[in-house]
């Protein structure tokens, strides 16, 4: 079971940029694109584990500002000839204000 759980304005997040969640056990970076669609991502590349919320976006895929992988924002994948994934969060903006979905045991952390 998840509860949505508001952690930001819209506007308090750049556009083709992010801003960093930070929990007692992670970072989750969030992302917006040109078209104002928000991601939840962990704040960790798949390869060695660069800080995904310093890469640039472009569309809806951000590149890790270590080693250029391409990360899929939606799906938290890499895009090829490179493998791996991320952990991705449900997001929703309603009113101008964003939600993350967190389990029970997270939102209680």
């Amino acid at each position: 079971m998840s509860n949505w759980t508001e952690i930001a304005k819209l506007e308090d997040i750049p556009r083709l940029g992010a801003r960093v969640l930070r929990t007692d056990t992670m970072d989750i970076a969030l992302f917006r694109t040109a078209t104002d669609e928000v991601f939840a991502l962990r704040d960790r590349c798949p390869h060695k584990e660069g800080p995904l919320s310093q890469g640039i976006v472009h569309g809806t895929t951000v590149t890790c500002p270590l080693h250029n992988w391409k990360i899929d924002l939606a799906s938290g994948k890499a895009l090829g000839p490179d493998e791996g994934c991320t952990n991705i969060y449900a997001v929703k903006i309603e009113d101008g204000r964003v939600y993350l979905a967190l389990r029970a045991a997270e939102a209680a952390a």
